[in-house]
């Protein structure tokens, strides 16, 4: 796996360390060979609508820790994301059993044209200053902008200087959306500023090994607790990473036994951190979505923990409990045909899900394509899991947000349903009288439980299309006509 290096103040983006395109065109499985033989190559578009900001995906992690607050280093518009995952973090909180979640504490240096000129070092350190008086959290995080980046602020400087003042830790998280063209660094980004600060090496016994509690740490998005049902059978905890987590159980997630993800997207950079600087196993095969996955994941969770024989029971029970009813969705999905847009690992899993209950994928526009991911094992490649299992998916588009070119794939290919993981692509499937499925919880597909939520909301989208089917009649489409004739990767170079 690729080298982890804690004593940088940036981690190494994902063009550099894992070779992350964001430009192709093909198959699943044309992508799938590629990236096992070392062939694939970015495709550059010549025109490009929209990207993803690495900042935003920093803020996702950091703003949900539930002891900490956030400072936006630069102009005040930048902190727009920190307020939108506080709202998150509210409104999700229901998920994972949190009655009364603590308020978030997010704040700008409000960079203005002053500091572009002589510096925002003192502004940023004054702000360090004032957010602790006020708020007296117990970590505090910096989110670096274009604009403190450009400048050249000292950010890691002025944080340890104040750190060393207040006397808690004060993390630097280096994201500025020039840095990388992959939005997806945030993820890693606001990883590597938790275990370069806050995760402590695990207490050590008698004869010097670590320590291991039981518990399992489970790196994810904001999804509801499905977890603890599972380790629980094994005597387990979870402790999750961030989403709900606070400063004590991030630095114990040294001690922990293994680790878990919901998306390798998000989650590999943190994992191979915990294996390569603390023993903590992670877990290697892709997640739990559809079956084949299910069983492969269980499987490999009950020979780490030494329990095989209780991983059998779960899928023995499991499949009793839900395989009937699984089928019966598959009855009623079979020949439909869907469309899914979404970052890469769940959007891999939303494409198993698909194939499990039948539908057909008749394509997908993924954010971009990691050829390895920082665990570096062929079992951990969820689309090379999703091709073996349920077939190639052609249309395949990997694209960072491209929107014009997701509105001409579906003018053409017209499926049943689309599936999206963000709520701003959904609007383009529904103005085209298309059913379009959002769900921001991204455990409610897991297991065999999942299948049937996610078979049932199918079902239920599918049925309910009145609204959609109005809106197509009425929707002014911005794309001209001139643009929807053309194919649709006619902006995208070649190899």
């Amino acid at each position: 796996m690729p080298e982890v290096n804690l004593s940088l103040p940036a981690v190494a983006v994902r063009e550099i360390r894992l070779n992350t395109i964001t430009g192709f065109e093909g198959t699943a499985e044309e992508l799938v060979t590629q990236s096992r033989c070392g062939t694939i190559q970015e495709r550059k578009r010549s025109f490009s609508q929209c990207l993803g900001c690495s900042t935003s995906n920093a803020a996702c992690m950091v703003t949900l820790v539930q002891d900490g607050a956030v400072i936006s280093h630069g102009p005040v518009g930048c902190s727009t994301c920190l307020h939108e995952f506080a709202f998150t973090y509210r409104v999700n909180a229901p998920l994972r059993g949190i009655t009364k979640p603590t308020a978030r504490h997010v704040y700008t240096t409000n960079l203005t044209e002053d500091e572009t000129v002589f510096g925002g070092n003192e502004k940023l350190a004054a702000t360090i200053r004032g957010v602790f008086e006020r708020d007296h959290p117990n970590v505090i995080f910096i989110i670096t902008t274009c604009a403190s980046g450009i400048i050249g602020d000292d950010v890691e400087g002025v944080a340890d200087a104040v750190e060393e003042e207040i006397g808690i830790p004060v993390v630097a998280i280096f994201c500025e959306g020039f840095r990388s063209k992959v939005w997806t660094t945030g993820f890693d980004a606001g990883y590597h500023g938790i275990a370069r600060k806050i995760i402590k090496p695990p207490a050590l016994d008698a004869e010097g090994n670590a320590i291991r509690r039981p518990v399992i740490n489970v790196i994810n998005f904001w999804g509801s607790d499905i977890f603890s049902a599972w380790f629980n059978r094994f005597g387990i905890e979870a402790n999750y990473i961030t989403p709900y987590s606070t400063v004590d159980s991030l630095a114990h997630a040294s001690e922990a036994i293994a680790s878990v993800q919901a998306c390798s997207t998000l989650g590999s950079y943190m994992s191979s951190v915990l294996e390569q600087e603390y023993g903590v196993k992670a877990i290697r095969t892709s997640p739990p979505y559809g079956v084949p996955a299910t069983d492969r994941w269980l499987r490999e969770l009950g020979e780490l923990l030494g329990k095989p024989e209780v991983a059998e029971q779960i899928i023995a029970e499991e499949r009793e409990k839900y395989l009937s009813r699984i089928e019966e969705l598959r009855a009623q999905l079979v020949g439909k045909t869907a469309y899914v847009t979404a970052g890469a690992g769940h959007g891999h899993s939303l494409l198993a899900l698909l194939g499990e209950l039948g539908l057909k994928a008749q394509g997908a526009a993924i954010f971009h394509h990691d050829p390895i991911n920082d665990i570096e094992a062929d079992e951990s490649d969820a689309l090379a899991h999703t091709v073996r299992d349920y077939g190639n998916v052609p249309n395949f588009n990997v694209c960072n947000k491209q929107e014009f070119e997701l509105v001409n794939m579906l003018t053409r290919i017209r499926p049943d349903i689309l599936l999206a993981r963000h709520g701003g692509m959904t609007l383009w499937g529904a103005k085209l009288g298309i059913p379009s499925l959002l769900i921001g919880d991204e455990h409610y597909g897991m297991g065999y439980s999942g299948l049937v939520n996610y078979g049932e909301r199918i079902l239920e989208t599918l049925e309910n299309d009145e609204f959609v089917k109005n809106l197509e009649r009425h929707a002014i489409n911005p794309y001209t006509k001139w643009w929807l004739d053309q194919p649709t990767f006619t902006f995208l170079g070649a190899n």
